[in-house]
């Protein structure tokens, strides 16, 4: 479960750090890597999105007491 994890909050930062780009210089590394809208390039944006929706499920984890976010948490301590 740790891998899966890791993996989408680093697909997480490569979604954000691309937007950035296209947002700040309008340039897309993405597309520049693999493509404009190919195949590879839509699978990243997919798993990009499915990591945006698991890192939902991250944050809502992380609310309230009953957290499992594991031993080093604090979120439940006052």
């Amino acid at each position: 479960m740790k891998a899966i994890r890791f993996l989408a909050v680093v697909l997480m930062v490569v979604g954000s750090l691309n937007w950035g780009l296209v947002g700040f210089f309008k340039y897309n590394l993405v597309e520049h890597i693999f493509g404009h809208m190919s195949m590879l390039t839509r699978v990243i944006y997919a798993l990009v999105g499915l990591a945006g929706l698991y890192g939902i499920g991250l944050i809502c984890r992380c609310c309230g007491c009953g957290c499992k976010c594991g031993s080093h948490c604090n979120c439940c301590k006052k």
